[in-house]
């Protein structure tokens, strides 16, 4: 069967976090790799769930379209038809997906910030799609406003805004957003964004969508999901939110790949989104404290967090300034002398490989239960106690 893949098929690979995720289970060890939540869900949505499956919720459901349409008017005041606007997908993965698809042909431009989210460039590819990556500059992760604006060719059809940031936890501020929004009105692009750690930020830090801004929302498409804020990555149920032709192309898409999101979990999805405030404000201090755990664990075997997470659920740090290692070379070592898994940096960067800072960087995820990162702990504290591991410990 080899012989008869599909040229497409040839190029994917799995990513690194999967191939790690699976090193972490054959090494039973712990895993601070992968970016989903192990611990539960909310009981009232998980009893939601039941209950609709108990009560034949089968087909599709529409009351999602029209809570997000009042969520989106509380949060962010905009507008949004839900009988024409909004596409429920099969994740966030989808929904982005299908967004590119619906707008992107053959030798068009896509800006997208680097390091990214590495399912954007295989989105993109498969559309016949050109990125063009325009770097953050760390170590805050910084816009240049003159790099951006000279990646805009008349090709230019789109910018990928992920904001909270993965992998570096950076929410793009007022006037970054101002300053994209007006290169998407300069040169009459879409912008695609990824909001899914929307309600995840830190330190009075507040997300805010691009969408809002004069003369965006009909150039917006967002895509979203229930997984990171409810801990439900394994449902699938995300949405795109778009000017009504670009949401019936999307819908249509969707409907000719996977038909249908779970449509008990999509009625579950009502009890989420209508979750009081108080719920939103637990969540972030929860993963504030986690977020701080981590950084305290990093410092004890070396590390300078030079940027703190604003958003998101991941540390993206720079090896200690002594170690000689590679990000790979660390990650491997790391799983054999500790039994910690984490992400090597370099492949959410996709730029310049000549600049030696794409290979110095790890992703951690805390979105992991306290046992998990108390385990973790305690493994860098056995380290630490028999002073072992000269390549790990600085």
């Amino acid at each position: 069967m080899e012989g008869k893949l599909s040229s497409v098929a040839k190029n994917f690979t799995p990513s690194s976090i999967q191939e790690l995720s699976q090193l972490a289970q054959k090494c039973n060890a712990i895993n601070l790799a992968e970016g989903f939540p192990d611990f539960p869900a909310p009981p009232c949505i998980k009893e939601a769930a039941v209950s609709a499956i108990n009560n034949d919720f089968n087909q599709r459901v529409q009351g999602i379209c029209d809570q997000l349409a009042l969520t989106m008017k509380k949060t962010h005041g905009l507008n949004v038809n839900p009988l024409t606007d909004i596409a429920i997908c099969c994740g966030q993965s989808e929904a982005f997906a299908a967004a590119i698809f619906s707008i992107i042909n053959q030798g068009d431009e896509v800006l997208l910030f680097d390091p990214c989210y590495e399912t954007y460039e295989g989105c993109i590819t498969l559309a016949g799609g050109i990125p063009v990556y325009v770097a953050l500059e760390p170590p805050q992760w910084t816009l240049d406003p003159e790099k951006l604006m000279r990646s805009f060719t008349s090709r230019t059809k789109a910018i990928v805004l992920n904001s909270p940031h993965n992998p570096t936890g950076k929410v793009f501020s007022r006037d970054e957003l101002e300053i994209i929004a007006e290169g998407c009105r300069r040169w009459d692009c879409v912008a695609i964004t990824d909001e899914v750690y929307e309600y995840i930020t830190y330190d009075n830090q507040k997300h805010e969508t691009i969408a809002k801004l004069p003369g965006m929302q009909e150039r917006t498409i967002i895509t979203s999901s229930l997984s990171k804020t409810f801990s439900v990555t394994g449902w699938r149920i995300g949405w795109a939110i778009a000017p009504a032709s670009a949401a019936s192309a999307i819908q249509n898409i969707h409907i000719r790949i996977t038909d249908s999101a779970p449509a008990p979990f999509q009625e579950a999805a009502l009890t989420a989104l209508r979750s009081p405030i108080e719920y939103f404000e637990t969540l972030r201090g929860e993963y504030e404290l986690k977020r701080d755990f981590c950084m305290k664990l990093l410092g004890s075997i070396g590390f300078r967090i030079q940027f703190k997470p604003q958003g998101s659920l991941f540390l993206f740090s720079e090896l200690p300034k002594d170690c000689l290692l590679s990000d790979v070379e660390y990650v491997e070592e790391l799983i054999k002398q500790a039994g910690v898994v984490v992400v090597p940096g370099r492949g959410f960067f996709h730029g310049n490989e000549s600049c030696n800072y794409q290979k110095r960087y790890i992703r951690v995820a805390f979105c992991k239960s306290g046992a998990i990162l108390n385990a973790a702990a305690q493994k860098f504290g056995e380290l630490i106690n028999a002073k072992a591991c000269p390549k790990i410990l600085y």
